[in-house]
């Protein structure tokens, strides 16, 4: 037996030990558990005290039973594919069909549901791996992945870490839903984004991408400024009435492959501004349209929709499909690497006018 990191968090249905890690660098702190390499809890200065940013669950059932993803490694491929088929290396290949007529966040037992090992961890970093066999959810290889939680100065990095022995799609994200006012205070609406993306693609009534990568501007998907997430969330608009809200990919600004700036949020209530920086191609910003209200969370939390937003930086949805879109097959024997930062500050003085010009 190696060494056991952590604390215990429970025993899965199929009787494996989950365990929960400690990061705490003095300015944030973040709890993490092996169960679907998942962030509980993510702790930030804010004006008047600490402020946990993340929706969750206080117990592994929850995370087990529940729908959402909270705070879960999403693998092997993030997002959708359509009708839960592709096509490789002149091969045709069925997934899980466990989003109506398409393929989520990797089929009926994503990264999201495993049990990660611990390969090493401290205050201030956890690598977690996992070995994800030829075949499993119908995905061609053997996927062997690290992912390193690291906490730098006022910033969380993610960074990930892929091989296969075979050309296999792969899309790696985490799904934490945040809320900058505190998980627990209600919806987010009033909580202000920027995208750091000129265009999006838009998606159809299911959430597969038409296969056009179309601008912004014009349209109540330009969040190139600052503004409220509920300014136009409700606006008659195709997009937004199929999506039931925002949950569409938008095309990161600047050079894939290369760290730059995705989206930065920020609070009024608390003055906690976020910002992310990713070399993805693209992030996909989902406003929690589904949860449901009275969903019980951490803490005595009750959480409802809009609660929460994500900025899953990724791969585009439906890649393996749209050969017009960058692509994510990754080759054998290559390696898959890429890197997520959230960094957090605190802007004391949000009750001045902002500028949405």
């Amino acid at each position: 037996m190696g060494k056991k990191f952590g604390k215990p968090f429970g025993v899965t249905k199929n009787g494996e030990e989950v365990r929960e890690l400690d990061l705490d660098n003095g300015t944030l702190a973040v709890k993490l558990i092996t169960f679907g390499g998942i962030i509980r809890t993510l702790t930030v200065p804010g004006r008047d005290g600490p402020v946990d940013v993340v929706l969750g669950y206080d117990t592994l059932a929850e995370y087990e039973n529940g729908e959402g993803y909270f705070g879960a490694l999403i693998g092997r491929y993030a997002n959708r594919i359509a009708r839960g088929r592709f096509a490789l290396d002149g091969k045709e290949y069925a997934l899980a069909q466990n989003d109506g007529s398409n393929h989520l966040h990797g089929g009926n037992v994503g990264y999201s549901h495993r049990v990660w090992t611990v390969e090493e961890a401290d205050n201030a970093k956890a690598v977690l791996t996992l070995d994800s066999p030829d075949g499993e959810e119908g995905y061609p290889g053997r996927l062997q992945v690290k992912v390193t939680y690291t906490l730098e100065g006022n910033a969380l990095s993610i960074h990930y870490e892929a091989i296969s022995d075979r050309d296999t799609p792969c899309n790696l994200t985490n799904h934490s839903y945040f809320n900058l006012s505190g998980q627990g205070s209600g919806a987010v609406l009033d909580q202000e984004l920027k995208l750091y993306c000129s265009s999006y693609t838009p998606a159809d009534s299911t959430s597969i991408p038409l296969g056009t990568i179309e601008p912004v501007e014009g349209t109540p998907m330009d969040l190139r400024a600052f503004t409220p997430i509920g300014a136009h969330i409700g606006a008659s608009f195709q997009q937004l009435e199929w999506g039931h809200g925002y949950d569409h990919n938008f095309v990161v600004d600047g050079q894939p492959g290369v760290l730059r700036p995705a989206a930065a949020a920020r609070s009024r209530a608390t003055g906690v501004v976020m910002e992310v920086e990713t070399d993805s191609p693209g992030v996909q910003f989902y406003t929690a349209n589904f949860v449901e209200d009275g969903r019980k969370g951490k803490n005595g939390a009750v959480y409802g929709r809009r609660h929460g937003f994500c900025l899953e930086t990724q791969h585009f949805p439906d890649t393996p499909n749209q050969p017009e879109f960058p692509s994510a097959t990754l080759k054998a024997g290559k390696n898959y690497d890429q890197t997520t930062r959230f960094r957090f500050s605190l802007e004391r003085n949000l009750k001045i006018p902002l500028d949405n010009s």
